[in-house]
């Protein structure tokens, strides 16, 4: 594998840390600017809806740049903006730089999916997204901790400057290492692509995906009222679960990218069964503690594992859209990422109990599979079409 690559991994851990440390600095930031605490909430939503505006249209504005240009200029803005954020006093102009930085992110995601597969070679597509992908799982091991530590030692502001900071080697070993010209191959036009990411095979996959990561974002942001309330822990195993399930998705990014190449398919619909299965055991047996420490470590496993094979999938299918493909994966995971805390909080509001998040990202997985079987008897019935003309020639 490329070290370049792993620059871009390195890149999307600060990105991805940026993300999602506002979950520990939320106190620290409405206190410092005089703002209520739904409203320094806002900054999370912010990010996430900069995410999935800036990923499409981002991409269409870098898509005929040399990709080291726009890996630099989308990074180089995304660490001006905390540092920014570090320094302002202002909720409205933090709010600013929250959404500049999630579409500076999106772009940079875009091209870094595109770019790491580029380099890496089709025949390690996937290992090559999940290195990108490993990225965001060690931010939420290690620098969603740590940004919760510096905002607790030094307050919030510490947090920003440490991202800032983790991208400049990031920015370094990019400008040296990532090729300089344009791709050598002529790029189709932009409706080209935009028609290929029109077809319905792409669109269950993209659709799969969001279904995926809304599964895995409802259960994960109402991880610590079901530990602390519904299986009884105390507070000082929040953490623990947290760095648990983030240790199982780095493991299984990690052995995901390995093998996924060789039975993608197999391995996709395994995976996507898999959650299902584990979503519904987790929902019945959260009163256990015992049941509750494994299988958030299984299902940050699985549920990191089978995304990653549902990108490698979308960049598969979108052969003919080289450079958008990578940002409607973005946007996609983007999209789950949104839906599936917004639906866990309405089952909670509802009065179904703080049991019930896990039943939501049960049901999505249930909604995933019914996609991922759609988009299977649409490459069926594509394969039976073919047939006759192979036939006839």
């Amino acid at each position: 594998m490329p070290f370049s690559v792993y620059a871009l991994g390195l890149a999307v851990f600060a990105q991805g840390t940026s993300e999602f440390m506002l979950s520990g600095l939320l106190s620290g930031i409405s206190g410092d600017l005089h703002v209520s605490l739904p409203a320094a909430g806002l900054l999370t939503s912010a990010f996430a809806v900069g995410m999935v505006v800036g990923a499409p249209l981002m991409a269409l504005l870098g898509r005929n740049w040399p990709r080291r240009r726009a890996l630099l200029f989308f990074l180089g803005v995304f660490a001006a903006v905390h540092v920014v954020g570090a320094v302002t006093s202002s909720y409205g102009v933090l709010l600013a730089t929250r959404v500049v930085a999630a579409v500076a992110n999106a772009g940079f995601w875009a091209v870094a999916l595109v770019t790491a597969v580029a380099l890496a070679g089709p025949a390690a597509r996937a290992r090559a997204t999940s290195v990108v992908v490993g990225g965001v799982t060690v931010a939420c091991v290690a620098g969603v901790p740590a940004g919760a530590w510096l905002g607790g030692e030094w307050g919030w502001r510490a947090a920003f400057w440490a991202v800032a900071l983790v991208s400049l080697p990031a920015l370094a070993v990019i400008a040296a290492t990532i090729p300089a010209g344009r791709p050598a191959a002529a790029l189709p036009s932009a409706y080209t692509e935009l028609r290929t990411l029109a077809s319905p095979r792409l669109l269950l996959a993209l659709l799969t995906s969001a279904l995926v990561q809304g599964a895995t974002f409802c259960a994960f942001s109402y991880l610590e009222p079901v530990a602390r309330h519904v299986t009884g822990l105390g507070a000082a195993w929040v953490p623990v679960l947290l760095a648990l399930f983030g240790v199982g998705s780095f493991v299984g990014v990690a052995v995901c990218g390995r093998i996924i190449d060789s039975r993608p398919l197999a391995l996709t619909a395994a995976g996507l069964v898999a959650l299902t299965l584990g979503w519904a055991l987790f929902a019945s047996a959260a009163g256990s503690a015992v049941a509750v420490v494994a299988l958030v470590l299984v299902q940050g496993m699985l549920a990191f594992g089978t995304g990653t094979a549902l990108i490698s999938q979308v960049f598969r299918l979108a052969g003919g859209a080289p450079t958008l493909a990578g940002s409607f994966s973005t946007a996609a995971f983007n999209v789950g990422g949104a839906l599936g805390p917004w639906l866990g909080g309405l089952a909670i509001g509802a009065g179904f109990g703080f049991r019930s998040p896990l039943w939501v990202s049960a049901l999505l997985m249930v909604l995933a599979l019914g996609t991922a079987g759609a988009a299977a008897a649409t490459r069926e019935a594509a394969v039976e079409a073919q047939a006759p003309r192979r036939a006839d020639a």
